[in-house]
């Protein structure tokens, strides 16, 4: 496992972020014995959420950590102030959140607190304010914003620095070898794809950290979406997938993944998830492994090296891998 890390987050943190939402946490002796093998395979970190399952997840989370006697193992990246009812992007539920999730947990931090949405409407000072109190009074390590954009980032960054404060240290947009055509749920941003390009410089310059949602393209990347299947994608997730990543281009940087897969003996999944490890970014998957031998799989892809051609090939940036 490779791992990189977060100031005021004394753990290294593995590249990959197990998600919890792929876990069964119905089922606690499956779900732990999933979690434990992961956290023997090097994955230290777990993602989860407060609008996850109602709490189920958090709760799962904690109770695994707590039957384990792991806490000071696990790097958690939890998510709060979600707008599932209303805007939340507020001091009050900011805090309203992470104090749920902690009582779920029964632990007396998060290590990464990381807001669920952005409100453009809300300014970015109350924010970085509250964010900080957080961290002096040790209930999270660090924090981020998922779904923010980079003028956002931008702009809170330069208030923390005006006064003093600590910075977002984190983002959490969707990346993936697939340039998403459509947005999944409302309020979401991606850095994927050709428009994104100077999103992506951003982020390569400041090396701030990516835990990156939907980096699998919400199946895509599978290889069990096809172009002559397109219209039989009409209910649920396949719907999702046929909406958001069912692009011609998407199909050829899906052939073109195959290609290469075949010639490294690799899976189209494993190499549109190596593709992400081989760029400049410096990025941690939010990747929901639901077996053991899914876990291997993705280990595998963060140990593959693909060179400047193959990567440059595989997103239509070249005709030939060589």
């Amino acid at each position: 496992m490779k791992y990189g890390q977060i100031p005021g987050v004394e753990k290294p943190i593995s590249r990959i972020v197990q998600g919890s939402i792929q876990v069964n946490v119905k089922d606690e002796e499956v779900g732990f014995a999933l979690m434990d093998a992961a956290l023997e395979r090097g994955i230290n970190a777990v993602d989860t959420a407060y609008i996850y399952g109602g709490g189920a997840q958090d709760r799962f989370i904690g109770n695994w950590m707590n039957s384990r006697g792991i806490r000071d193992k696990v790097v958690v990246l939890a998510k709060g102030a979600h707008p599932s009812i209303r805007n939340k992007v507020t001091p009050f539920d900011i805090q309203h959140d992470l104090h749920e999730t902690l009582a779920r947990m029964k632990t007396d931090y998060v290590d990464l607190y990381v807001l669920h949405r952005d409100d453009p409407d809300v300014a970015v000072e109350p924010i970085v304010d509250v964010l900080n109190q957080l961290v002096q009074e040790g209930k999270i390590r660090a924090f981020g914003g998922s779904n923010w954009t980079v003028e956002r980032l931008r702009e809170a960054n330069e208030y923390a620095a005006k006064s003093g404060q600590i910075p977002f240290l984190c983002s959490s947009p969707n990346f993936s070898l697939a340039d998403q055509i459509q947005e999944p749920w409302g309020g979401c941003i991606t850095i994927s794809g050709p428009a994104h390009e100077d999103d992506r410089k951003w982020y390569e310059e400041n090396q701030m950290a990516i835990f990156s949602w939907s980096s699998m393209a919400g199946g895509f990347w599978s290889g069990r979406y096809t172009r002559e299947g397109m219209d039989t994608y009409n209910e649920g997730q396949d719907k999702l997938v046929r909406d958001c990543y069912c692009s011609e281009e998407n199909f050829i940087r899906l052939d073109r993944a195959k290609e290469l897969g075949e010639q490294k003996g690799l899976t189209v999944a494993q190499v549109s998830l190596a593709f992400i490890f081989n760029t400049p970014l410096n990025i941690f998957p939010l990747v929901g492994a639901a077996t053991i031998e899914e876990l291997d799989a993705n280990i595998a892809a963060v140990n593959t090296t693909v060179t400047p051609q193959e990567m440059a090939y595989l997103d239509l940036k070249a005709d030939s891998p060589t």
